[in-house]
């Protein structure tokens, strides 16, 4: 069976993110430093953006005012104006911060979209998504753009019926076992992890370790062989 369509994520996968959240977490610990530990600090913070999933979604605007209702949270409901200032001031130097590109991307994604039909699946808030994509200077490289609220299985179900020939004849590759590897999976596509250095807390999950539609990659580079081969 031919491969016709090829999802790609984006955070992680095409260009650096976590790490940002991460140096923000840090900030945001040591801005609070004195109403708690920082394990206590952190293990709240994550408590908390779980619980606003449902509602703010993923992405920065959502992480930071998670962040704002841990700092409430933790200083009893009175949040002192600095604090509150500082958090702001933290998620806006999120949100334009400079798109850094992961080594290999722009020439595989360059070769995907040659050959197949390339279409970028990721989460997050639009906008800031939109405005990654833009800089990433990748944009017109894809068929497709699809930000969505979740991925689950019927994403890709749509995803892929929409922009391709169907979950059958499709890949979809990520940092994200969760998020883009599992689903993926379930709907009929191949699911091809690309691991980062460093993985959100909310997006880890086992690996479906001998599945014939599953394989890990240590590098996006062997992306385009890969699915020579298995296009072969």
């Amino acid at each position: 069976m031919p491969i016709t369509t090829v999802g790609l994520d984006a955070d992680d996968t095409l260009w650096h993110n976590e790490t940002l959240f991460r140096l923000t977490h840090a900030r945001f610990v040591d801005l609070l430093d004195d109403h708690g530990d920082a394990d206590v600090i952190e293990a709240r913070l994550a408590q908390v953006e779980r619980r606003n999933l449902r509602l703010y979604g993923y992405g920065i605007k959502g992480f930071t005012l998670s962040m704002i209702e841990t700092a409430m949270e933790l200083c009893d409901g009175g949040a002192p104006p600095e604090v509150v200032r500082e958090i702001l001031a933290a998620g806006r130097e999120m949100l334009a911060h400079p798109v850094e590109t992961l080594p290999g991307v722009d020439e595989v994604v360059a070769q995907l979209s040659e050959r197949y039909r390339l279409v970028l699946i990721t989460k997050g808030d639009l906008l800031d998504q939109e405005r990654k994509l833009a800089a990433s200077g990748l944009g017109e490289r894809f068929s497709a753009v699809e930000i969505v609220s979740e991925k689950d299985r019927g994403t890709y179900e749509r995803v892929f019926a929409r922009h391709g020939t169907g979950a059958a004849e499709a890949v979809m590759a990520g940092n994200s076992m969760k998020s883009d590897v599992l689903p993926a999976i379930e709907a009929g596509a191949f699911g091809v992890h690309i691991p980062y250095h460093v993985t959100w807390a909310h997006e880890l999950a086992d690996a479906p370790e001998g599945h014939p539609r599953y394989v890990s990659l240590s590098r996006i580079g062997e992306l385009p062989d890969w699915i020579a081969a298995i296009d072969a």
